[in-house]
């Protein structure tokens, strides 16, 4: 397996927290953890930024995707409201995770929490080309549900 080499640069003051890391060897995705100063409450229904503490330089041609964590979508209802999120290859910023509360309790997201998952994934580009009809398929335009 290709292993990606992915540079990553701490914001001040977020030297305790540790790196993104796989938790096995069997991982697709890498533990992302909040940077918060204090606990932050999220109640529910509510949204919140959170931030991680880190910036990454991703290579051209791939990207990061930030998804939930299952454990905190099934026991306390939370998830990432625009997921997955992208992290593009030309972002250089503090990545930060957008969490929702879902669920029927306020949650306390803690500094070195573990909150999202970071896949790193290869991207093509597209080529659009416009015309005035598409070839073919058995499916054609049924959508929502029309395979069964």
């Amino acid at each position: 397996m290709k292993t990606l080499k992915i540079v990553i640069m701490r914001e001040p003051g977020n030297e305790d927290l540790p790196l993104p890391a796989y938790q096995t060897s069997g991982a697709s995705g890498m533990d992302l953890i909040a940077a918060v100063d204090a606990p932050l409450t999220i109640h529910p229904g509510s949204i919140a930024q959170v931030s991680t503490g880190i910036r990454v330089s991703i290579p051209e041609g791939y990207e990061g995707q930030v998804r939930p964590r299952s454990g905190l979508a099934l026991r306390h209802g939370i998830g990432i409201l625009n997921s997955p999120g992208t992290i593009d290859s030309d972002y250089r910023g503090v990545v930060s995770i957008v969490l929702y509360n879902i669920g029927k309790v306020p949650f306390v997201v803690e500094r070195g929490a573990r909150i999202a998952q970071l896949v790193f994934c290869k991207v093509e580009r597209a080529v659009l080309t416009l015309s005035v009809a598409l070839d073919g398929t058995e499916r054609q335009s049924g959508g929502f549900g029309s395979t069964g």
